[in-house]
């Protein structure tokens, strides 16, 4: 069964429709307010926040967009809101782990040596904190394009930004990140 169809049951009336939606997307929603705040309990209430939000709200959801960019656009929504209230910008680094989930960024293969997961692991913790020190606005477009994958539409739908936009901060932001990287590497080079 397709989101759309859930939320249609949901709508009706079918009250544990709306928790197969909280299911599917509850890790997602709050792998992409971590990567915002940098905090896991934040994460959580905006989590939380979210899909309560939506709830609320779900009579007014039309189908116009996908489920997801509407749920997407909610968190956002709820993490700048968090942001403002807090008038500090958080520039903590992003944790792989808990970003992805299940899934690790440097995974390692049996034949794999200790070494070279090292590097990968080393490797890995620099993008996150690379991508941790981009400003709010370029990091959740890079968290929702490579770690969401969501297609550029997809964004541009659930942060309710020109296709274009989109695409130039996401430019914005590989360009910052490949010179942080590069930077970095200089300065381990030198050491």
């Amino acid at each position: 069964m397709t989101d759309e169809q859930i939320v249609a049951r949901a709508q009706a009336g079918d009250r544990e429709a709306f928790g197969e939606i909280v299911r599917r997307w509850q890790r997602r929603i709050f792998a992409l307010a971590y990567g915002m705040l940098g905090s896991a309990e934040e994460a959580n209430d905006v989590a939380q926040e979210t899909f309560f939000s939506a709830y609320r709200n779900l009579q007014s959801f039309r189908g116009e967009a996908k489920v997801s960019s509407w749920l997407h656009r909610i968190a956002v929504n709820q993490c700048i809101t968090r942001q403002r209230r807090q008038k500090v910008r958080r520039e903590s680094p992003l944790d792989a782990e808990t970003v992805l989930g299940e899934t690790q960024i440097a995974s390692v293969t049996h034949a794999e040596s200790p070494a070279r997961h090292a590097e990968g692991r080393a490797c890995a913790k620099d993008v996150r904190q690379a991508v941790g020190s981009l400003p709010p606005e370029l990091r959740q477009i890079v968290l929702m394009k490579e770690f969401e994958e969501m297609t550029f539409q997809e964004i541009a739908d659930a942060l309710e930004l020109p296709l274009s936009t989109v695409k130039t901060r996401l430019y914005t932001a590989l360009k910052q990140l490949r010179m942080k990287l590069e930077k970095h590497a200089a300065t381990e080079t030198v050491e």
